[in-house]
């Protein structure tokens, strides 16, 4: 007689959090899915690490603004002893909140997102769902990957046109660490005006803005009818779509999101291709998923040139893989060669 294969074991959740409503909700939520399990609930993240150590969690879902030590401080303690996939939550954020969201990305957190919605949210059975495929994907990021990749040996770059007029990166979970990496990298002035789809939660679009400035580059959020310019990058407004007009200019739209996504980086990558064709450039970073991949099938068809990020510079190899997997991809590079390929790039005229 031969045996069933024994069962995967569930995700084990480790839930930081200092209101205890949120806990709750938190708990609940996981509980929900047979695929996970809650292995302890802290209040504040002061003991994180030695928890860790005694629970062994696969995944730790945390707040960003606690008492005693924040999201980015306790982010850190725990990479520099036990690195260990992290989701951030966050209902309210205000400029230093989300400055604190974001270093902790830095620092290694995978993603920040809403916590799960109240029953009375029309969305609220997607947002759920939503969050526990990230969580149950979070396991098995690579939370070390991505943040400093600046010394990675640059593959070689097979540049197919001589320029693009712009470019559309599109990124997810690990993006912000992976965005930053690129930006310094390149020179003042020197590349072509950037557009930037990030999966964010929600509140984060302007901090993302001026973190990503912190570059030295002009970084704002993208505004309808905006002419871009040459070494300018231009984020996504909050819940709206980015792409671009015949003309050069910022479209900003509300149509409803593609894939449950809005921003959507299809949505752009489509945009430009539409737009520009043959003169646009596309990349896809680091995420989970798959946004970003049909509309970098549509860019390449259209003559436009697709890079993808490699896996073992990827935190979450999702969205690089899909686009390779539709056969979008020109290049598959690292984030260091991927700013040499947007350097190459300059020339056209947006």
């Amino acid at each position: 007689m031969t045996l069933p294969p024994p069962s995967t074991p569930p995700t084990r959740v480790l839930i930081v959090h200092d209101s205890p409503t949120v806990r709750a909700s938190l708990r609940r939520t996981v509980a929900s899915d047979p695929r996970l399990r809650v292995v302890g609930e802290l209040d504040s993240a002061l003991h994180l690490v030695e928890a860790v150590g005694r629970l062994a969690p696969d995944v730790v879902v945390m707040d960003v603004v606690m008492p005693e030590v924040d999201g980015y401080q306790a982010t850190r303690a725990l990479m520099a002893s036990r690195p260990t996939p992290i989701v951030l939550v966050s209902q309210v954020v205000d400029p230093s909140d989300a400055s604190v969201a974001l270093e902790a990305i830095r620092a290694g957190a995978l993603a920040i997102v809403d916590p799960p919605p109240p029953p009375s949210d029309a969305a609220r059975s997607f947002r759920r769902d939503s969050f526990l495929s990230l969580v149950r994907s979070a396991a098995n990021a690579h939370p070390s990957r991505g943040a400093t990749s600046h010394d990675a040996p640059v593959s070689r770059v097979r540049t197919l046109r001589r320029s693009a007029r712009v470019i559309g990166i599109v990124a997810s979970a690990g993006g912000p660490a992976a965005l930053s990496s690129v930006l310094e990298q390149l020179p003042r002035r020197g590349f072509p005006p950037l557009l930037v789809v990030q999966h964010l939660a929600k509140g984060f679009s302007d901090g993302l803005a001026r973190w990503l400035a912190g570059s030295g580059h002009p970084v704002s959020v993208g505004g309808a009818g905006e002419r871009v310019e040459p070494g300018h990058v231009y984020v996504a407004p909050e819940d709206r779509h980015i792409g671009l007009t015949a003309d050069a200019r910022i479209a900003i739209s509300d149509e409803p999101p593609v894939g449950f996504f809005r921003p959507s980086g299809t949505w752009m990558l489509s945009s430009l291709a539409r737009a520009l064709g043959p003169d646009a450039g596309g990349v896809v970073l680091t995420g989970m998923g798959d946004d970003g991949a049909a509309g970098a099938r549509a860019l390449r068809d259209r003559g436009g040139e697709i890079v993808a990020q490699d896996e073992a510079s990827s935190v979450v190899f999702g969205m690089p893989r899909a686009t390779i997997a539709c056969g979008a991809a020109n290049e598959v590079l690292s984030l260091r060669a991927i700013a040499q390929w947007i350097v190459d790039k300059r020339g056209g005229e947006p």
